[in-house]
């Protein structure tokens, strides 16, 4: 079955979420606000930003392009500091970047002078130092291989496609063994045979590695395909989380079969008419 929880107002303040499932509260997030300044004009971006999330979750954040998306899984990553409120891993506060929280940003963020296994290798060298080399070398090929990017291992990434470049990202986040892994809209530029196939490889290794991942999307049927709930970014500025709704699709998830199961529709139909209602009272419509 299919559930949502929460008050379909864009403009209500949310509580902060309740953990869907039993397990151990890995993240939380409480009151986070975020705001940018340029020149005399400040910009609420974010605002009382509640949420928790249970280790080995699969959380979906989807929204608007500009809602703060990106915004919100820069101060989880801890890129950037939040204004107000505080964001906990396992009871304490973010304060900087590190290797427990991997991200793989939109943008291939490779060394082009670095073979796939070298920049996979980097980051295993960077984070794993007191490894010994074969230790450190064994570690790295296992990612390349876990991405299916063995056959490719010694090319570049000017030789490689725009899926294979994502692979890489992937790799390297993984191979730095982290907690959560935050995907910030990794699959958007990609056509959609390649997306579909590297939805699949990440859910492959999302049950392999047991992490904990917060996917940042603005594709509802990539949401609910990949989720175990789904959490729309209100419009911003003064952006807030609205509900969440919990997909409760047996896994692993057939795409194809998807298509037909009423209760992928529903979710599906709910998910885009609350992001619809909200865009409207955001643009101060009438909502019928």
């Amino acid at each position: 079955m299919f559930a949502f929880t929460g008050h379909p107002s864009a403009s209500a303040k949310q509580p902060p979420q309740t953990v869907s499932e039993s397990g151990t509260v890995l993240l939380e997030l409480s009151g986070v606000g975020k705001e940018y300044s340029e020149g005399n004009k400040d910009t609420q971006v974010l605002d009382n930003i509640n949420l928790c999330i249970r280790e080995g979750e699969f959380i979906a954040i989807v929204g608007f392009s500009g809602s703060g998306k990106t915004t919100l899984i820069s101060a989880i990553a801890g890129l950037i500091q939040p204004d107000r409120g505080k964001i906990l891993k396992n009871g304490k506060v973010i304060t900087a970047p590190g290797p427990d929280r991997g991200v793989v940003f939109q943008n291939y963020s490779l060394m082009p002078w670095l073979t796939v296994y070298e920049n996979v290798a980097l980051a295993v060298d960077e984070i794993f130092k007191d490894w010994p080399a074969d230790k450190r070398r064994v570690h790295a090929e296992k990612y390349v291989r876990m991405v299916s990017l063995g056959a490719a291992r010694d090319k570049k990434p000017s030789e490689l496609s725009g899926g294979m470049r994502q692979r890489v990202n992937v790799a390297c986040a993984l191979a730095a063994n982290p907690d959560i892994l935050l995907l910030d809209e990794p699959l958007s530029a990609l056509d959609a045979l390649t997306r579909g196939m590297l939805q699949d490889e990440i859910l492959q290794i999302w049950e392999q590695e047991k992490k904990t991942v917060i996917l940042i999307t603005n594709d509802v049927d990539e949401a609910i395909y990949m989720a175990d709930r789904v959490i729309p970014l209100n419009p911003g500025p003064n952006a807030t989380l609205g509900p969440d709704f919990v997909v409760n699709i047996e896994r692993p998830r057939n795409r194809t079969e998807l298509n037909h199961n009423q209760t992928f529709k529903k979710c599906r139909a709910d998910i885009t008419q609350y992001l619809m209602n909200i865009s409207m009272e955001k643009a101060g419509q009438t909502i019928l």
